[in-house]
């Protein structure tokens, strides 16, 4: 229940406290009217028990109707009839009544919409966010409880976020939460923005100092922008908008002790029960009314994100986006020498994914650079293999790249050196061994064909005179002989190939000079 200044506004079943009474009524009453006129035209005296609700109960109460008996054709037939409309509508009653009771018990539990911005601020949780509010409202949740734990992320998702906040039609309730979490960057101007700003135990807020693609601080112009709109969300919002311009221009940051005392957030609470039981009673602003919170007890339910926005959220965490980066660049330059499709689209992807990524976090040009280099020197490798410098240069550049990715200042977001060791691994192990052994299977697959088959011996299946047909390595080949007119039986050897057609001649005759300008005859 939404408590305003002068008006009540009453959400669930009842808003309508007699609406169950008055269904219930009609649908005795209903009953009641053709029950009498079916038992008058047949002249049955029966008295039947319905259902009936008082003008202030909800309780049933049983009515009685007497009809005096007259004749009638088919009575035993209307009698089943009128005894199971009457249990019908007994049971209806009682439906009424518990669904009634049912409804008035849920609705004394006030509901709490819970929404959670875990990770990179992007266009997947700023739609969320956004419609998740616009959904709880519709369905009359007393608040929103926004969870936050981010490092930061887009200008644009965070101001879709903040206006869907500031324009919502129920109160939202920030919360920086669990400990050790933190409302970085984009983050700061979210929590700002809400109705009630709270934080768990060791916290922190701000570094909201905006920056580029290369991880440098944004131009003065953004800089001044940025600013100008987190005051004018912490004077909107009653806080402390002197800090709030300092975390923008300056990247100050606060725990969430020195937050409450700085006036940049109302309240610090361990846990949601918590939470809930303190800002309860509180008045906050909502569409330009006064709204006084009624969530003491509320029942909690989360708004989790689809699985495929959730999916190509996942995908912009700093480790995803550097593996994904290096190994969609390895398996393109891969494709050229091993083609086969597979390796070279694998690649495509991941390299396309890890750009989305990239392109929401704050980048290194310096890291980009190194990365890239060390596929250079991996290529190096290969063309010319036995040297091991080249491949030495390749790691260095790739753990250097992964370290220099990302811009350290910006709080959580940098490659884990767990992910980078393994991933320098698998990229010696895979330029070094996998590649070289695929190029060598190519090369070898593509020139030994002849060679496996020349100096093999076979048996002759039909004469040759001189064409017909021999088994040579279980397979069944057309044959021309040579030398000779080696007859059904007879044992041959493979001396030369032509397409698909073997020249063969008897296994008694010297070895040609076919043969051994092969070089790589052998005999079973």
């Amino acid at each position: 229940m939404l408590l305003l200044t002068g008006e009540e506004r009453t959400v669930g079943p009842s808003a309508h406290p007699n609406s169950f009474q008055v269904y219930a009524r009609r649908t005795v009453a209903s009953l009641t009217v053709g029950l009498r006129h079916h038992a008058m035209r047949c002249g049955i005296r029966r008295r039947v028990a319905l259902g009936s609700f008082g003008p202030t109960e909800l309780v049933p109460r049983r009515t009685y109707i007497t009809i005096r008996p007259r004749r009638c054709d088919d009575e035993g037939g209307d009698v089943m009839i009128l005894r199971r409309a009457a249990a019908l509508a007994c049971l209806a009653a009682a439906c009424l009544s518990l669904g009634a009771h049912g409804a008035l018990a849920q609705s004394a539990s006030p509901q709490v919409v819970e929404l959670r911005i875990d990770g990179v601020v992007d266009p997947f949780v700023a739609d969320h966010v956004e419609g998740g509010i616009a959904d709880a409202a519709d369905a009359g949740a007393a608040a929103v409880l926004l969870t936050i734990d981010t490092p930061g992320g887009l200008d644009s998702s965070m101001r879709q976020i903040t206006q869907a906040i500031l324009n919502a039609k129920v109160p939202v309730i920030g919360y920086v939460s669990p400990s050790g979490a933190r409302a970085a960057s984009a983050g700061t101007f979210i929590l700002l923005s809400t109705n009630v700003a709270a934080m768990a135990p060791a916290t922190n807020v701000g570094a909201a100092q905006p920056v580029g693609l290369s991880g440098a601080v944004a131009s003065e112009k953004a800089v001044n922008d940025a600013a100008e709109y987190m005051v004018s969300i912490a004077e909107t919002r009653d806080r402390n908008a002197v800090w709030a311009e300092s975390a923008v221009r300056d990247a100050e940051s606060a725990s969430a002790e020195e937050a409450l005392q700085l006036g940049v957030i109302d309240l610090i609470a361990p846990d949601v029960p918590t939470l809930l039981a303190d800002v309860n009673g509180m008045t906050v602003q909502v569409s330009g009314e006064p709204v006084t919170l009624d969530v003491a007890g509320a029942t909690v339910t989360e708004d989790t994100m689809g699985f495929f926005a959730n999916f190509f959220h996942s995908l912009l965490d700093p480790n995803l986006a550097f593996v994904f980066f290096w190994l969609g660049l390895a398996f393109i330059v891969a494709e050229f020498f091993i083609p086969g499709g597979i390796v070279g689209t694998l690649g495509v992807l991941m390299f396309v994914a890890s750009l989305v990524a990239l392109g929401m976090l704050p980048v290194q040009i310096i890291g980009v650079v190194l990365l890239v280099a060390s596929v250079v020197f991996f290529v190096l490798e290969l063309l010319h293999p036995g040297v091991g410098l080249p491949a030495i240069a390749g790691v260095v550049c790739l753990v250097l790249g992964g370290l220099y990715l990302f811009d350290t200042s910006v709080p959580g977001v940098a490659v884990s050196p767990f992910v980078i060791v393994p991933v320098a691994v698998f990229a010696a192990l895979f330029f070094l061994i996998v590649v070289r052994a695929a190029m060598r299977l190519r090369h070898r697959g593509s020139t030994t064909r002849d060679q496996e088959l020349v100096g093999l011996e076979g048996v002759v299946l039909s004469d040759l005179n001189p064409k017909g047909v021999v088994q040579v390595a279980s397979e069944n080949w057309t044959a021309e002989s040579v030398r000779g007119t080696p007859r059904k039986g007879a044992h041959v050897r493979v001396v030369e190939m032509e397409g698909l057609k073997l020249k063969v001649e008897p296994t008694e005759a010297p070895a040609t000079a076919s043969t051994e300008g092969q070089g790589g005859g052998r005999q079973p």
